[in-house]
């Protein structure tokens, strides 16, 4: 699942379920594409079958931060480091799902192929919401900052102390990859990973 801008300013954030042999844990991977520049990602165990039950995937996103939710614990927060030179998403964009052949380097790093004969493949969502700030070609985006929505609230600006908290303990014990801290892709870290 991921947001999507359809323009020529790329912008999408992602959440991206790997596959992996059967009995082994399912990674989720997100992602963020800013300013059409993505390498942003970042990978977690489920500490759950995500095919077994429906789960909650959440995304808030204001003009300070983006953060990653699962079941209403927040895994991912990306801010906004414009400050920093930093791009950060500040188009429209829409809702999209889809299913991709990333087996060559997803699925145990490359080593099992998406078998299709197990198909049809199949995704199920309930519950599905979205609060958003409508947009047009006419309309600027300057009415999406106002406090007219419950996400601008200053509330929203941080993670409180319990969400804090979770936050820590989830990338702590459930988290194997973070983009920050792959020195063989990028021997200086991004300036959003610094400080």
């Amino acid at each position: 699942m991921q947001l999507f801008s359809n323009t020529s300013t790329h912008n999408e954030l992602d959440f991206e379920f790997l596959g992996n042999r059967p009995g082994r844990p399912i990674t989720l991977q997100t992602n963020v594409f800013a300013h059409g520049v993505g390498g942003r990602e970042q990978k977690f165990t489920l500490w759950f079958d995500p095919g077994e039950d429906f789960h909650n995937y959440k995304l808030l996103w204001n003009h300070h931060q983006i953060v990653f939710f699962v079941d209403d614990t927040p895994i991912r927060l990306y801010r906004n480091n414009i400050h920093k030179g930093v791009d950060y998403p500040n188009n429209t964009m829409e809702v999209k799902v889809s299913l991709w052949d990333g087996s060559s380097w997803a699925t145990d790093g490359g080593q099992t192929k998406v078998n299709w004969s197990n198909g049809p493949i199949e995704a199920h969502f309930q519950d599905f919401k979205i609060d958003g700030c409508l947009s047009s070609v006419n309309n600027s985006n300057k009415d999406c900052f106002t406090q007219n929505y419950w996400w601008n609230n200053k509330t929203y600006w941080r993670l409180d102390s319990k969400q804090q908290k979770a936050y820590d303990k989830v990338r702590k014990k459930y988290m194997n990859y973070d983009y920050c801290n792959d020195k063989g892709r990028y021997p200086t870290p991004p300036p959003e990973c610094v400080g």
